[in-house]
């Protein structure tokens, strides 16, 4: 998992020099206030959006598009895998052709991509069809065993609009898989943590301040302590980060001078400020205080990284400067409102787990009914 701030022209370590061997010309003040402009702006526009459906997809009934909850116990943990998977992606790099891994890895997020794209733009299309669109719906079942002990391994409902949204998105992954444009990158990677943001739910305060806590020492560690985070994240050819050009002014849409940020960054913050406003709603006062707060201290965080990173001219890790200010803005307004009980007694049940018992009393009401219409026959 990418998770750092780096400027490769300024200070982090890519092989920055052209063809010939020269070193790239120095970004220009404008160039430089542009890249990390757009990247802050591409960082707050998932987040946003993301949280506010992620609030619909937590009242949904569609099994399918359920979140997946994170519990105290896969937040321990995930600092650990990400290590161990950040760490692998190092050794194979180090071992094997960069190429071939490449290769692999495009097309692994070449499907990927697509699907994620479509479930992002998928809303936004639905108001440029007409109503007579013969909107036919599909349903992709694969199933493992018989009878009984049968198991639903994919369930996916879907529409003819789908459909088109998929056949859009291909566009953009044909785009990427042939040019590994940075614009077709960062569409995959705005999708990405759009849709990281909207399914992956914390069930509690807690165990946000457990992810994010560990992620912390995580980056730090990784960026600070070894090459590996920086060196993986540029031999990377995926849409795992989100670039801008700092010298798009001088050579247009072919400038190839990139500042980065991972997508780190952007969904495990995110996800965080998302449950803040999901506790907001749980108030029931109007307001989104923790949410408006969380989201200006996530502005103000990526903010000082990119100063930092420009003053000291080295890459930085995000997380550094993300998670004590995404977790302490809000404790602090929590504090002077009297409410930080409030906050971290908010819990968030699995909507699977609650699904499965809606499914079981309504089996088990049925099940009753059926049982008294057959003394009543008898």
């Amino acid at each position: 998992m990418d998770s750092a701030l780096s400027d490769p022209h300024n200070g982090s370590a890519e092989a920055g020099g052209a063809a010939n061997g020269t070193t790239r010309p120095p970004s220009t003040p404008e160039g430089i206030a542009l890249a990390y402009g757009s990247l802050l702006l591409m960082a707050l526009l998932p987040i946003f959006f993301g949280a506010l459906r992620s609030v619909r997809c937590a009242r949904g009934k569609n099994a399918s598009d359920m979140p997946e909850t994170i519990t105290s116990r896969d937040a321990a943990r995930f600092p650990i895998i990400a290590s161990c998977t950040l760490l692998g992606l190092y050794l194979f790099f180090k071992i094997f052709s960069q190429e071939y891994i490449n290769l692999l890895l495009s097309m692994y997020f070449f499907v990927l991509g697509i699907l994620a794209l479509s479930h992002t733009i998928s809303p936004f299309m639905n108001k440029f069809f007409p109503a007579s669109f013969p909107n036919r719906q599909y349903q992709l079942l694969f199933t493992q065993g018989s009878g009984e002990n049968k198991e639903e391994i994919i369930n996916y409902e879907f529409d003819a609009k789908d459909l088109v949204c998929l056949g859009l998105s291909s566009i953009v992954g044909i785009w990427y898989l042939l040019r590994k444009h940075w614009i077709a990158n960062n569409l995959f990677g705005l999708a990405f943590s759009l849709n990281g943001v909207e399914l992956l739910h914390l069930n509690n305060v807690s165990t946000g301040c457990i992810l994010l806590g560990g992620l912390f020492i995580y980056d730090v560690f990784w960026v600070f302590g070894t090459n590996v985070m920086v060196t993986v994240a540029k031999s990377f050819e995926a849409p795992i980060k989100l670039v801008f050009p700092q010298d798009l002014l001088e050579k247009g849409l072919e400038a190839d001078n990139f500042a980065m940020l991972g997508l780190g960054d952007i969904v495990i913050p995110g996800i965080f400020i998302a449950l803040l406003l999901r506790f907001d709603i749980s108030l029931k006062k109007n307001t989104h205080t923790y949410f408006y707060t969380s989201f200006a201290a996530y502005i103000f965080g990526l903010g000082l990284t990119i100063f930092i990173m420009h003053i000291f001219k080295h890459a930085q890790p995000a997380l550094l400067y993300l998670v004590p200010a995404c977790i302490g803005f809000p404790v602090l307004v929590a504090l002077a409102k009297g409410e930080v009980t409030e906050m971290f007694s908010y819990e968030e049940s699995n909507p699977k787990d609650a699904a499965a018992v809606t499914e079981g009393s309504k089996e088990g009401t049925e099940a009753s009914a059926s049982k008294g219409l057959e003394k009543k026959e008898k």
